[in-house]
């Protein structure tokens, strides 16, 4: 069962996704409705959570640009080893979107290995070195 679109709720929340849903896409240059379905099978509103808090709420706070964000995100994930790469490798893409160098990414996670650890390190910058030979090929087939 595919959500509504985005922005036909009426509900007192309405204003939270649609806020979060537009930021979400962006920023991680993906679908809102997509990401929302994704949960759907398992967890019906968990998407739309998270679309609400970390995208709608955090995302749009003053305090820190989005470069550094992604930055945070991307080295609070590796920290978490296997159980946060996925979401190291998709911060990748919106932090590049976002203007951070791949060295940059790089040298932050680097940073981590006397704080997570160099398993925990080394296995961070292999999901760099894969999230960046996906965005690479997905370049490459648009050319």
């Amino acid at each position: 069962m595919q959500s509504k679109p985005i922005g036909t709720d009426t509900s007192a929340d309405s204003s939270r996704l649609h806020a979060g849903a537009k930021r979400f896409e962006d920023v991680m240059g993906a679908s809102a409705s997509a990401f929302i379905d994704h949960f759907k099978g398992v967890a019906p509103d968990f998407g739309k959570y998270i679309l609400e808090w970390e995208f709608g709420d955090l995302y749009g706070r003053p305090n820190l640009d989005l470069r550094t964000r992604e930055l945070v995100i991307i080295a609070s994930c590796a920290t978490l080893g296997s159980a946060g790469l996925g979401a190291v490798k998709m911060h990748i893409g919106a932090a590049l979107r976002a203007g951070v160098s791949r060295a940059e990414i790089a040298e932050v996670l680097m940073q981590l290995g006397f704080s997570a650890g160099l398993p925990t390190t080394i296995a961070a910058l292999d999901a760099a070195r894969e999230a960046f030979a996906a965005i690479d090929a997905a370049s490459a087939e648009q050319a």
